[in-house]
Parts: structure tokens; sequence; C-alpha cells
């Protein structure tokens, strides 16, 4: 069987850095193909070359037994191969069906747009992506991201493609969305379109992929069928060392009180929550979207303010009606969306490590510069962040390295509580070790940790205890030596409410 698409010896490099050296990669038709590889690994590099955006230095092209070469995207668009990027490219303030057909819509025989046909059409798409809900006149600017996505997916079928690149799909998705967007991928790869299926997520491979295939340092590590790989034998792939520990858990003795939450509320969101959080702790919160993970972090931070109940720090009761007042209590936020609410991305790593302490560094509307520097230098070095120097701007680092700046910035606060929600989500294999390594080193060192994450491995490994939440409440509490996957899944599921008063929640 001939491959649909082949990339034979692909080398790439942009000024003095080789980017990809060598690199193999075949695709069939009806195929999942998995892309896996830490953050510059060279992923992006070879999809772009594979759709016409970047050419190859080194190596060719085939498509179906046949050498082809792309002067861009659009004649690799003409030969069937379509890219679903991880930033949505479409108009928002254009409909669903003039995004699906934008810059090649039906024509009547008078060479005007066939509205009545495009709308049809849309519609033949969007149904066989088996998405009867979303309207063909719907605004994209009033569609969700998962529909924003299922439009951009239509898109491309609309141009026939037969090659289907889905970088980081499931990104920004709900856990729902999430199993959405992968039966969509299984009617695509039934229908017998070649998908290579770029994600960090382990999961998803292990459930959608056929073949994988790993990218180290610009260079093809191995090609190998799903079922035949394990996780941990994908991650040594991926970063080059064995990881015996992926979540490398220290237990360290519970000190002092720090954080105590009593009959905690806000009017329609959450109810009655009661918990404490002890100094070297990491206190895992767990539940499905929409249980008040978050909700229940922004309240404690002052993001939005207690209706009923009561917060006390090292003992004292403390009035947080605002994030200003948070941060005088102690209290440190990363937030779920690093790049909307967690950096600047146009603003230099410098800047950004020092944003929640400006006061500090600021006499007479002038900062102290010399001051800011060493402590951006210092973050470097503390958090090996990989950036050029701290004048580089932060939008330009890796998802990880992002997620390191986020955490020196609220360490520079010197907290006593830091809260982290979803705090590896979006970021490779490696990054992620390295972001649980801090967090137990954070611990260590005496902080109080509140960590929510959707991931429940990353919730069983790193928690000391997890607290269960359910349509706003307390569900249960879980010591780590009861926590199995079975025993918090069903807490989340159909768990019983647990009494949210303060003897149950120590």
């Amino acid at each position: 069987m001939t491959p649909i698409l082949e990339l034979k010896n692909i080398s790439k490099a942009f000024g003095p850095v080789e980017v990809l050296t060598g690199v193999d990669f075949d695709l069939y038709a009806g195929e999942v193909h998995a892309l896996m590889g830490e953050n510059g690994a060279g992923k992006s590099t070879m999809i772009r070359i594979a759709a016409g955006d970047h050419r190859a230095d080194q190596g060719e092209i085939w498509l179906d037994g046949k050498p082809r070469r792309f002067a861009g995207p659009r004649e690799a668009q003409a030969e069937g191969i379509a890219v679903v990027h991880q930033e949505l490219l479409l108009f928002p303030a254009l409909s669903v069906a003039e995004n699906v057909f934008l810059g090649h819509q039906p024509k009547t025989s008078a060479g005007l747009v066939d509205w009545g046909r495009m709308r049809s059409e849309a519609r033949e798409l969007l149904d066989r992506l088996d998405c009867p809900d979303l309207d063909v006149d719907q605004r994209v600017s009033r569609l969700s991201v998962a529909d924003r996505q299922r439009v951009e997916i239509a898109r491309a079928l609309s141009r026939n493609a037969r090659v289907l690149i889905m970088d980081e799909p499931t990104a920004a998705l709900a856990e729902a969305d999430v199993k959405r967007l992968l039966e969509v991928v299984r009617r695509l790869r039934a229908d017998g379109v070649g998908i290579v299926y770029v994600s960090h997520r382990m999961n998803e491979i292990f459930e959608i992929a056929d073949r994988v295939t790993v990218l180290r340092d610009g260079k093809s590590i191995g090609t190998k069928p799903v079922s035949e790989v394990s996780e941990a034998a994908l991650v040594s792939m991926m970063v080059g060392r064995d990881i015996h520990q992926l979540f490398p858990k220290e237990d360290i003795p519970r000190g002092e009180t720090r954080l105590e939450v009593r009959d905690l509320s806000l009017s329609g969101v959450v109810e009655n929550i009661s918990f404490d959080l002890h100094a070297g702790e990491i206190l895992g919160i767990a539940g499905l979207v929409g249980s008040g993970r978050t909700e229940l972090a922004q309240t404690i931070f002052g993001v939005t303010p207690a209706t009923a109940g009561k917060i006390l720090i090292d003992g004292e009761p403390k009035t947080i009606s605002s994030v200003r007042e948070a941060i005088a209590a102690g209290i440190a936020y990363v937030p779920e969306d690093r790049g909307t609410h967690g950096l600047v991305r146009a603003q230099p790593l410098r800047e950004n490590v020092t944003m929640a302490i400006l006061d500090r560094l600021t006499k007479f509307t002038v900062v102290d510069t010399r001051r800011e520097q060493g402590m951006a230098t210092d973050a470097i070095a503390r958090f090996s962040i990989r950036a050029r120097d701290a004048r580089q701007r932060v939008g330009q680092l890796s998802g990880g390295n992002q997620q390191k700046v986020v955490l020196a910035k609220w360490l520079a606060t010197n907290p006593k509580i830091l809260i982290l929600d979803e705090p590896t989500r979006g970021i490779d294999i490696g990054a992620k070790t390295e972001i649980h390594r801090l967090m137990g080193e954070l611990a260590r060192r005496g902080l109080a940790i509140l960590m929510i994450s959707s991931e429940l491995p990353e919730v069983l490994g790193m928690s000391d205890r997890i607290l269960v939440m359910r349509e706003g409440r307390l569900a249960a509490i879980v010591e780590r030596k009861d926590a199995t996957p079975d025993a918090v899944g069903a807490a989340m599921m159909q768990g019983r409410r647990a009494p949210a008063r303060a003897e149950a929640a120590r």
C-alpha cells in the first residue's frame, strides 16, 4: 500500500540553527499518525513544510508515490493537504458558511457568489462532522472555541482535504468537547482521510492514534504502532532519558495551618466550602468542568469576592475583597490562561517577572531597572528558563518556559499560599516534569500549594490530599493513601455531597 504522504530525509535550518535533520515521516489514507516531541523538537517546522509554508533545504515530499514541490500553501491545499492550527484562523465577523468557503465560494453562471449553494454545501460538511446544532448563518464571533474548531475542520474538508494536519487540537477544549472532537477524528479516518495528529496529551494518543512518530532535537527518534509502545517508552523517546516518575512527589511533613476556609460561598457558584491547607502541603482540587474549581480559587484570591464565609491566614481572619488584598495577605495565583491573564506576551521577560511587585521597585514613578534586571536574571537561573536573556519577549518562549515566567512573577511577591490553576496545561512532558519538580521544591520550603488540574494522573501524582468538588460543593476530601482513580472519579461523578464543615475538612 502506497502512503498518501511521505516526507523523505527532510532537513531545514534557519540561519545557523539546524531545526530538522534527515527526518522521515509517512501517512496512509484512513490512518491517524500522531506526531510527538517536546517544544522545540521540530514538529511545527515539519508540518509547515508538509503544508507548503516552508520549503525544505534538503529532502523530498511525495504524494501518492510521486514527488511534489510546493511553491506555497495554496499549492499544498490544491493537492489536498490542510492544517487546523492551534490558533484558529477564522474571521469572527463572517458567518460560518462564509468562513468554510472563504477564498473559494461557489459561483453562479454569472460569476456571482451562489449563496444558496454555499449554505447548503456548508450544511452538508457540518452534518458530516455531526454538527447539526451549528447554524451556517451564525457569526463565528458568537461561537464557542469547540464550535470554531469544527468550522475550521469543515473549511479544510471544503477543499477536499485528503491529508488533515491537526496541531494541538484539544489544547483549549473542555473535557466534553475533547470527546466530541475525537469522535470527529474517528469519522474522518473512517472516510479515508489521513490525519497527522500533534498533541502533548498521552491519553489522546493512546485513544485515537494508529502510529506515533517522535521527534527530538530536530531528528526522528522512531515510529511505532501505538499498540506496541508504552507511555514510559514514549516519554523516554521524547526527552532522551528514562523518567521513572513523571510526578516527583516528596513526602513532606505537614506544617502549621496556613489557610483556613470556612463555609465559603459565592452566590450561585460555590456553596459552603470548608478546608484547611498546611505549610509544605499540596492540596489538589479535582472535579468535572463546571464543578466550581476555578471559581473557588478566584474567590479565595479576591477576583470574585465571597458572598459568605470566612478566610483565615495563619489563624487570623482576613477580608479579601480584591486581588490587591489577597496579595497583601500572602496569596499568589497562577491562572489557567497564562497567555491572557498571566503574562503580557509583547513585553520582555524582565518586565513580566517583576509585574506583580512593580510598586516595590518604583520610586517617584521611576522603576529601578537595575534591581528589575537582577531579579529577572535570578529567575532565569532559579527556574531554568530557556531564554536568550531577560530582554527577550515572553511571547517568543515555549509554553513551558512561559509557565515558569508566570511562577517566577508570583513567587517574587514572597507568598505563603500559592494557587496553581492547571499548572501544566498545554506544555510538553519534559516541561511538565520540571514544573512538578518546582512544585515539590516550593512545598519543601514551606509554601502551601492549592493545585487545580483536569488531569487526574497529575492530581493523584502530586497531591497530599485531594479536595473533590461537584456542582459547586465539596463532595469529598481524600487522603493520598486512599486516592485511586476509581475513588476520586466516583466522587467527581456521583459522590455524595459531604458535610462542608471545618471538622470534615481537616
